[in-house]
């Protein structure tokens, strides 16, 4: 008998509206939580998908991107209603990421609510280069959390370019990453696109990608893109690694179901062994160390 561990992900393309307050966001987003189905064990939302909140300010149409601190006033609310919301739905959310203020510090946080409501943090650690000029911080941790039937992790965004942060997470046990975006471009969708596919073959895991999209105006910049629920491309899965995917810039869910024994099957006898491989060679690597480190000083 084939074993299988069969976990179902729910996908929320969050589109960004201009609000009028806190309740208009909730209103959005129960809209999208109505769409998914309910066997679902795992649902994410965007990056920073409560950008639009900053046009409840009065003054919205003159601030700038500086001023993103000011999301902060809404943590506690935001906090609140998606603890109840995961109680009230058992459902594990993974709930994008927000702007909060800690010891000083903007940072760029990804919470984990569980079925109970109660909640993990992750720190997006590596920020996009503009991301600095808007006075935001990077963490310091990489954690993987057994919370649901797998065992998952966050990389926020430009995270997921950056491949040793994958690496560490799949060593450290990982078997589905999930990755909230907010890109302004095509070219940056594609950016995190990509190098989400290619986490999933290099450490034959799963990647799930959701953007913030949509175009509510100043001072929110345009979200651009379409989710996707990724894995390694061989021949448990389909050929292009694409286990479900949205339309471009659209409010809407996608749900699909991915089997978690498959990705320890396919790293002992898939086409491509990667995960291991990349082990094999280690002498190799050590002898070009000062390579790894060069363009950082």
């Amino acid at each position: 008998m084939i074993k299988m561990r069969n976990v179902t992900i729910s996908v929320c393309q969050f589109q960004m509206e201009r609000v009028a307050n806190f309740e208009d966001f909730k209103q959005q987003v129960l809209h999208l939580m109505n769409q998914v189905p309910k066997d679902a064990d795992y649902v994410l939302f965007p990056e920073l998908f409560t950008m639009g909140l900053l046009t409840t300010y009065p003054d919205a149409e003159q601030m700038t991107l500086t001023e993103i601190s000011r999301l902060d006033q809404f943590t506690p609310q935001f906090i609140s209603f998606f603890s109840d919301l995961a109680k009230n739905r058992e459902r594990v959310i993974i709930a994008g990421s927000h702007l909060v203020k800690k010891h000083d510090k903007n940072l760029n946080v990804s919470y984990i609510f569980d079925k109970s409501g109660n909640y993990v943090e992750h720190s997006k650690t590596h920020l996009f280069p503009a991301e600095f000029s808007f006075g935001i911080s990077e963490g310091d941790e990489l954690q993987v959390h057994e919370i649901g039937p797998a065992k998952i992790a966050v990389a926020i965004c430009y995270e997921a370019e950056i491949p040793e942060v994958s690496r560490i997470l799949s060593l450290k046990g990982a078997e589905i990453i999930f990755c909230p975006s907010y890109t302004f471009t095509e070219h940056g969708f594609w950016r995190v696109r990509h190098c989400a596919q290619a986490r999933c073959i290099e450490n034959q895991v799963y990647f799930v990608h959701c953007p913030t999209v949509g175009n509510p105006g100043n001072p929110v910049p345009t979200g651009f893109g379409k989710a996707s629920i990724l894995s390694p491309c061989d021949a448990q899965w389909a050929p292009n690694g694409v286990v479900a995917e949205a339309e471009w810039n659209q409010n809407m869910v996608i749900t699909g179901t991915v089997d978690l024994d498959a990705l320890y099957e396919n790293r002992k006898s898939g086409a491509a062994t990667t995960f291991f491989d990349r082990e094999r060679r280690e002498e190799l690597y050590a002898k070009y160390e000062p390579y790894a480190t060069m363009g950082q000083r």
